[in-house]
């Protein structure tokens, strides 16, 4: 049976300093609240050393902003920590995949350009195999109870549903799909488990979940509902329990995960 994964996600904004740009880690609250927490590597070294499975950089403003995916950030992270890495935002086309590959990311997510131009998904996956393609998949329910698909960091809703563009991800050969709610961003309030539950059933392909972790007992209800792994920002910056100490909790519920590094 294959493990689930447990997979702190790095959330950052640029932030200058006089002349000079660097990126910190934040976390958010349904993608508007911003607390800054530090600087994202060294925070991934500490994940790496509590047994954290993989890792998620996400730039929170890149494509909204229309700046470049944060190559720097990569290649210092590939530099000090030996684990996956996946890299999202500022992505638009093969040479950022390249780009980011060659520097040390594992995988590369998109979500705004995947929508604005399908046809990278596709493109990406033939050039660098489906592995490395991730469909990133942010989105909000409606006052109808219907959910739709946002892009450019929460801040442009589209016509898409998010279980149906994740269907079409997966015809498009994305090799996985990261699911966030933004409603439950930051909450601590729990994932949403019937929106989780309904993309499980539709695809084939590993399901990231992710949004709203505040106990270790959502992630193992996230993996109840059929996801591969469950990803957190705010969880693992702001409890008193470390990957590790999840890790433990989710393992002693029935779920099959790594325990030992």
């Amino acid at each position: 049976m294959l493990k689930r994964r447990l997979i702190p996600k790095l959330q950052l904004k640029a932030r200058r300093l006089g002349r000079t740009e660097r990126m910190v880690l934040v976390t958010t609250v349904q993608f508007r609240e911003v607390i800054e927490i530090g600087e994202p590597v060294s925070q991934a070294k500490i994940y790496e050393s509590q047994a954290a499975d993989e890792l998620i950089f996400v730039d929170l403003d890149a494509s909204k902003e229309g700046r470049a995916p944060m190559v720097e950030v990569v290649r210092k992270a590939a530099e000090e920590i030996f684990m996956p890495i996946t890299v999202g935002g500022g992505v638009r086309s093969l040479a950022d995949f390249r780009k980011l590959l060659s520097n040390g990311a594992d995988k590369v997510c998109i979500n705004t350009a995947a929508v604005e131009t399908p046809d990278l998904i596709d493109a990406a996956a033939q050039a660098f195999g489906a592995q490395c393609v991730v469909l990133s998949i942010d989105y909000r329910r409606r006052s109808d109870g219907t959910y739709r698909v946002w892009i450019r960091g929460g801040t442009v809703e589209t016509e898409l549903d998010p279980v149906a563009w994740a269907a079409e991800g997966e015809r498009r050969d994305a090799g996985e799909i990261l699911l966030t709610s933004i409603d439950r961003d930051g909450t601590k309030t729990g994932l949403d488990v019937d929106l989780t539950r309904r993309v499980v059933e539709r695809v084939s392909v590993p399901v990231i979940a992710s949004g709203g972790c505040g106990l270790a007992s959502h992630f193992v209800e996230g993996f109840r509902a059929g996801a591969d792994a469950v990803s957190a920002g705010t969880f693992f910056c702001f409890q008193d329990q470390s990957p590790m100490q999840t890790r433990a909790h989710i393992r002693n519920a029935g779920i099959p995960i790594r325990l030992h590094t």
